[in-house]
This record gives structure tokens, sequence and C-alpha cells, in this order.
């Protein structure tokens, strides 16, 4: 199978990873079937292999001279290192003791673990010590030059999240309260890495594994040795053998498949199958139409499409839409307070065990230890899967008004504070982090850039005059103050906070489109600082400038006809049979039988007087609990999207 992917002048090449599942093999030398339990349990003896080198390998080299040699990126000769860790760390000379046997490819795979690792370490490492170095004199606040100088202390703080530092801050402060000193670099602060049971295949060759794919389409066929013995102590231990792949759909058939990496799982074998495919290229300037993106709580995604005109003007394609998950979100807040209570009394049971293993407690606090596992799981899986349907959700979006560029503020720094311990906390344990890197991912494939812009005043100045907005609790109680509803003193545009939030966020990552930047290691889009200049012209043309005609009330709304029809309670019941008892003044009787519980559930968005969103009754599977609003179309501009950089 070719290696090379073919590619197009607008076109590029991207490396995703598709999920899988082992389910049967063949050991080629005595033709033997294996099932999914043998096939585990033979990947399992390898993993165990490779585990036990990695923490041979992490055992003598965690450390900060070894760290720092590694990140360098030279060796003792003043050469520079590979950029494979398996043949870096060969470079400096770090091996692995002579145990079972085992063939080079073998090693190569722990050398990659190891040394992937490694180099995560370096990056913790630096953080400590800049926040060590400039310690301030109140943990819990710093002054505006205590933050200068640890973002100059710590690489590449300068656009570092605000949380991280603080976080590595209180992190060294729980460590000088218990011990009373500060540690002298991360090695102290942390435990070491823990050890993931895997294969990393992409580290071998040939004749280790290969992969190719089937005459059938949508199937692949791994071809790897694995060992017939815990122990293997010589080649003969080792055979090859074949393991069919069902591609899931999301791999295209021209995509160049490459060596998976083999995860352990109890009876089963999961596979992270990467492969390469063309893609659109994505543009950092020339946006003409974009998505604008707004964080909230119960409604999770606010979003809709802004539109930069030839005079520079920019006005809205619809009135936007929402995606709440108030109910997805409350189950993620009982398991997370769940988690908190079998945490506390784990530890309480081992304050009282005190060391002694032979306790009656200590069976307990093992029990409470895999449940605690058990909720984790459970709150990794929510997350994900609402993660993942946020970010199809705001694609689509894009995808269907035409947008070139999604524009999503940055909430990296966001610590809530002042709204109440759990609301603070429920805030602050968003999954944001994974619904960028998943909207990325999605947005990709469509050649549309994912750009993150920062959050200043979005949801405080108006977006049509950027005056200071008053908000409100609700449209039908303007007096009352609050926080949903907001109403702009200049200009009289009213409307939801968050509603006004995105039309503010996509205005200014058109304006600012010709600061975004590129980062280097992860190629992530985004636009740092705003420009005072450029920000005056992020504001959203008001709808009677773009119709051009004065929309303003002089008269009456409604038509008054010369005799107008009574209303349904003046208007007489029709004449019945005599014969039929028990007729009603008005009206008939109700024979309808209820509809179910998910027909009956209003999905539309409340916002007078109560902002708590209607539906979302919990116990009736996740699709009810995540809902997103049904679009309206607008008319999307007919000519090709310019890449070319405005004038």
């Amino acid at each position: 199978m070719s290696r090379k992917l073919p590619l197009a002048d607008n076109q590029t090449s991207r490396t995703a990873c598709a999920r899988g599942l082992l389910r049967t093999a063949v050991d080629e030398k005595t033709g033997e079937f294996l099932s999914a339990c043998v096939l585990a349990e033979r990947v399992g003896w390898a993993a165990g292999l490779v585990s036990g080198m990695v923490a041979d390998l992490l055992g003598k080299h965690c450390n900060t001279p070894d760290v720092n040699a590694l990140a360098s990126g030279v060796d003792a000769g003043g050469q520079k290192l590979p950029s494979n860790a398996w043949m870096a760390l060969r470079r400096l000379g770090w091996t692995v003791p002579a145990g079972a046997k085992v063939n080079d490819r073998i090693v190569r795979m722990a050398q990659e673990q190891a040394g992937r690792t490694l180099r995560s370490v370096k990056w913790r490492a630096d953080l400590t010590a800049g926040v060590l170095k400039t310690w301030p004199a109140d943990a819990k606040k710093r002054t505006a030059d205590e933050w200068d100088a640890v973002r100059e202390a710590v690489p590449g703080g300068q656009h570092l999240p605000s949380s991280i530092i603080a976080s590595r801050t209180r992190q060294i402060s729980a460590f000088h309260k218990k011990h009373g000193r500060f540690p002298a670099d991360v090695f102290e602060l942390e435990r070491t890495p823990r050890i993931a049971r895997m294969l990393l295949l992409s580290a071998c060759d040939g004749q280790q594994a290969g992969i190719e794919r089937a005459d059938e389409s949508g199937r692949a066929l791994l071809r790897l040795q694995l060992p017939t013995r815990p122990d293997p102590q010589s080649y003969a231990d080792w055979t090859w053998v074949a393991c069919p792949i069902t591609l899931p759909p999301t791999v295209p058939a021209s995509a160049v498949l490459h060596l998976p990496t083999l995860r352990i799982h109890p009876g089963a074998v999961h596979t992270d199958l990467a492969y390469t495919h063309a893609v659109p290229k994505t543009q950092r300037t020339g946006h003409t139409v974009a998505l604008g993106v707004d964080w909230g709580l119960n409604t999770l995604l606010s979003a809709g499409a802004a539109h930069l005109h030839d005079d520079g003007t920019i006005t809205t394609l619809g009135s936007g839409g929402t995606f709440r998950a108030s109910g997805v979100l409350s189950k993620q807040n009982r398991l997370r307070r769940q988690s908190e209570y079998l945490h506390a009394k784990a530890d309480q049971y081992g304050r009282l065990i005190d060391s002694r293993e032979r306790h009656h407690l200590a069976d307990k606090r093992q029990i409470l230890t895999h449940e605690i596992r058990h909720v984790s799981d459970r709150r990794s899986n929510l997350n994900d899967a609402l993660a993942w349907s946020a970010a199809r959700w705001a694609v689509d979006q894009a995808i269907a008004a035409g947008a070139t560029a999604i524009y999503i503020e940055d909430l990296r720094s966001m610590e809530a504070r002042g709204m109440g311990r759990n609301h603070n906390t429920r805030l602050s344990q968003t999954v944001r982090g994974q619904i960028v890197d998943r909207m990325r991912h999605l947005a990709a494939e469509a050649g549309i850039a994912v750009v993150t812009v920062p959050a200043r005043n979005t949801s405080k100045h108006c977006p049509q005059c950027l005056v200071p907005l008053r908000h409100r609790k609700a449209p039908d109680r303007p007096t009352v103050p609050g926080w949903k509803w907001a109403i702009c003193p200049s200009c009289d545009w009213q409307g939801d906070r968050d509603q006004g939030a995105w039309r503010r966020i996509a205005a200014r990552g058109l304006a600012h489109q010709t600061k975004t930047v590129t980062d280097r290691a992860g190629g992530a889009m985004m636009i740092h600082s705003v420009a005072d200049r450029l920000e005056a012209k992020a504001v959203i043309t008001p709808p009677a400038a773009q119709t051009g005609r004065d929309r303003s009330k002089t008269g009456p709304t409604r038509h008054q006809a010369a005799c107008p029809t009574p209303r349904r309670r003046r208007t007489p019941s029709p004449t019945r049979p005599q014969d039929l008892a028990g007729q009603r003044p008005e009206g008939h009787a109700h024979t309808v039988r209820r509809l179910p519980r998910a027909a009956l559930r209003n999905q539309g968005v409340t916002t007078i007087s109560k902002h708590r969103p209607r539906g979302a009754i919990l116990g009736a599977g996740f699709h009810l609990h995540a809902h997103a609003s049904p679009p309206r179309w607008e008319p999307v501009p007919d000519a090709t999207p310019d890449y070319a950089s405005p004038s």
C-alpha cells in the first residue's frame, strides 16, 4: 500500500484517529483461531513486558538533569537529537536491562513510551520552577507585578491561562502546608507518572507489525508478533498473528492507514487507528461569513452567523440558535457530588486504618476505591459524549450558514467566583477544552477554521454600539436587576445575554482576522489581543440599516376590520341534536388520549420571568437532555468566499 497521499492545490493532509476493536485473530504458524479473550491475553503478555521496561526507564531518568538533557534537543556531542523518542533515547545511551527474550522492536516501543512521558514532564517542570522562583507574598491573590513576574519566568507564559498558574500555586501551597517546606522540583511535588499497558506499534517496522487494506471495502488486516507465553525465553516463543479490523465509516477509502496503538481492557483489545487523508485548506484571513459561539451553563452554546460586507459593515444572518444541555450537566453535577462523598469516606477510612493491614475497614475501603473508579469512568464517558454532541452541533451550524470560520471566546483563564460554591464548581468543570478540541477536529474536515478570540466585554457591551448594557432579570421585568436579559440604554437594543455575546464574538473575529496567529506546536488558530482601532469596527449593523426602510412603529400594528370576529369564548356554540344530553355551553370535551412524556415537553427557550429552561426531564436518556434550537433559514451570500486578505 502506498504511503504517499495525493493532494490537490487547495488541499492539505490531515492525520486523525479512529477507535476500533480486535474481535478475532488467527495464529499463522499453527492456523489456530484465537478468540477475543485469548487474543487479549497474548497482547497483555506483550504489554506487560513493555510496561516493565518503561517503569525501569522512568525510575532511572525521571529527574531534572535527564529531562533537561532530553528536552535540550542535542546529545553529548552537540548533534541534534532525532524527533522519534526511541531514537533520541538510544542516542543518549538510555537502554533497558536484559530480561525476557524479546526482539529489538519491543524495546523500541518501551523507549518510545518512556521518551514521550519524559518529554511531557518538561513543561510541568518549567512551570513549577517558574512559580517557585517568583513565589508571591500572598499565594491566594497575586498583584499585577507578581503576575508579570511569573509569566516572564515561565517559558511561553505570556499567553498561558491564568487558571493553570493558579492551580499550580494551590498545589505547591498544599505541599508547603503538609511538609512545612517548598518542594525542590516537580518530581517531588508529583507522583511518578502512571504507566499505561499499551503497545505503540507506530515505533515498529515490518519486522514486528504491518497493516494493509483488505480486498473487501471497509476492512483492514493487522499482522503482528505476539508471545505464546508470559515470559518468552527464545524467539520461538513469538508467532505471527493476523487480526482483521473493521474500519469505521469515518475513515475514507483513499486514506493512508498507519500502525495503531493497542490498549488492553478486560477481555478485549481496543485499537487507536491513525490514518491520513486529504482535507480542504483552512485560511487565517479572508473570511466574509463566520459563526460566533458563546459559552453558557445550562445553555451550553449560543451561536449565530455574521456577514462581513465589502464596505466593512457587519450584519447577522438570522437570529442564531442555542444548544441546551441542562439535563446532562445536572447529571454530571450529581456524579461529581457522589465522587466527592466517596473520596471523603475513603479518606476517613484511611485515617482510621492508619497503615494497619489487617484492619476490619480495609475491605470496605477497597470497595470504595472500585466505586470511585466506576463513578470516574461514568463522568468521563458523559463528558466525552457531551463534547462530541456540542461540537457536532456547532460545526453543522457553520456548514449550514456557509461560514468559513468559527470564532469562539477563549475561556481557558476563567475562574468562576462570586456565584456560590455549587454554581462556581459547575462552571469551572464544564468541558470547554474538550468541546473546542472536538470542534477543531470536525471543522478541519470541511475546511473551516476554528479561532479563539479574547472574551473581554463580550457580554458587557452592546453588539450594535459598544455601550455598556444594563442587565435585567427578564424582558417583562425591566426594573428588576438580573443577569439574563440585556438592554442597551443608547440604541435601545435588547435581547438575551448570550445572543448578544455571540454577535460580539463574531464581529470581533471578523474585524480582527488579520491578527490571527497559528500555534506551531498544535496548529490551533487564535487572536491574542484586541486592538481599539479594530474593535471600533466590530459592531453589528442594526436591522433598520440592513433593509433601508424605517421600521419604527408610528401607528397600530394590526389591521382593524369593520366587524371584528368575536373572541372564542364570546362565539356561541353550534346547534346540536336534541337527543344528545350533557351538551356543554361552549367548546367540547377533550377525548384525545394523552401523549407520551417526550412529546409533551416544551423544548423551546423560556425567557419570560423565569430563565430555567423547561423540559430536560431526568431519567429519559441522553437525547432528551441535549436540545438544539431549530434552524431559522436566512439568505446566505451567493458569492464564493474570498480567501484573499481584505484590502
